[in-house]
């Protein structure tokens, strides 16, 4: 028998061919589920005035009906434009496990390898050149081919887990953002920034360009802001119109060529901020250190650490050739490389 309920579960088998669709694209898609409904059965009562009202307290109904499933209906702005987008996710906090439906144990390990790359990228880059990510194959077992982890990639981006820009480089979806994020925030607590405006993460936006100030903003936070202020609402700097210089990117735009050269493996609380001083990519520091204000808050102390264990090695090596055999384990801190 045809309900007004039936109107949620065609909305639902709408939503779930998309994953993640626009506000209006959602609302359209509720009214011609409607229409559906009453095709079947003209006499069937729905209660439907198109106002944002009653657009929320369906939205409403559909995320109970969602609970018992661990599954929300839930609503994300795009960090550029603002757009408001919808996102059915997985709420249930067991990291990754939210692809295990679809996506094999090899492939899994796989987009954890590249997010990692993403989470640690250098000066808050927050993305991966597609050679990098590729790389990532190395990490996985069972192994898997470079043409397999390209059709993974592929099926990735497809499938709105992740995002592939004009210049081949692979950072989060929205979708990414909403339903990992307790795995984001536990796996990569120092790596995540939040938005000075809204509160959200951030990934492609702004950041002051005062030294040692945190203010980060997304790109469309940014433009809101601006309207009416004019100038940085932590260090009071004043701030251009329209983004850009002297303001520092976050996101690809803040990516440098060679970063994605060497492959970055999360600081654990094990090792000690000398080891990470002393393992970290000099060259993209320096070069950063040259155009850019220090983003980072490491002190000259651990600057004059990192220098006494150069010189430790240098008297190493002249005692011992046969330790320039061995390779050095590279596990830079992402903070440190913000220099």
């Amino acid at each position: 028998m045809v309900s007004a309920d039936d109107v949620q579960r065609v909305f639902l088998q709408a939503v779930l061919s998309r994953g993640v669709l626009s506000e209006n694209l959602a609302k359209i898609l509720w009214a011609r589920s409607i229409e559906v409904v009453k095709a079947a059965d003209e006499h069937v009562d729905i209660q439907y005035t198109g106002s944002d009202a009653s657009w929320d307290d369906f939205v409403a109904k559909v995320n109970k009906s969602l609970d018992a499933l661990d599954l929300g209906f839930r609503l994300v702005q795009d960090e550029l434009t603002g757009k408001k987008m919808y996102v059915l996710a997985n709420l249930k906090d067991d990291e990754v496990a939210q692809l295990a439906t679809d996506y094999t144990a090899g492939e899994i390990a796989f987009f954890k390898a590249v997010v990692e790359q993403i989470m640690l990228a250098p000066r808050e880059a927050y993305s991966v050149s597609s050679l990098a990510a590729l790389r990532e194959v190395s990490q996985v077992k069972p192994t898997m081919s470079k043409s397999q982890a390209e059709d993974v990639l592929t099926s990735l981006v497809a499938n709105g887990w992740l995002l592939k820009s004009k210049r081949g480089r692979y950072s989060l979806s929205v979708r990414t953002q909403l339903e990992l994020q307790p795995y984001l925030k536990n796996t990569y607590p120092d790596d995540i920034l939040e938005c000075t405006i809204c509160q959200e993460m951030v990934t492609k936006g702004f950041a002051c360009h005062t030294p040692n100030c945190k203010v980060r903003v997304h790109t469309y936070c940014f433009t809101q802001t601006r309207k009416h202020r004019s100038s940085c609402p932590a260090c009071n700097v004043d701030w251009p119109r329209n983004g850009g210089k002297p303001l520092l990117s976050v996101g690809e735009d803040a990516a440098k060529e060679g970063d994605d050269q060497r492959r970055r493996a999360k600081h654990t609380p094990a090792q000690s901020d000398d080891d990470s001083d002393e393992e970290e990519d000099v060259d993209a520091s320096q070069e950063q250190s040259q155009s850019q204000p220090k983003r980072s808050q490491r002190t000259r102390k651990g600057k004059a650490v990192r220098m006494e264990v150069d010189e430790d090695e240098d008297v190493k090596d002249e005692g011992d050739d046969d330790d320039d055999k061995s390779p050095k384990k590279s596990q830079p801190s992402r903070r440190s490389s913000r220099k």
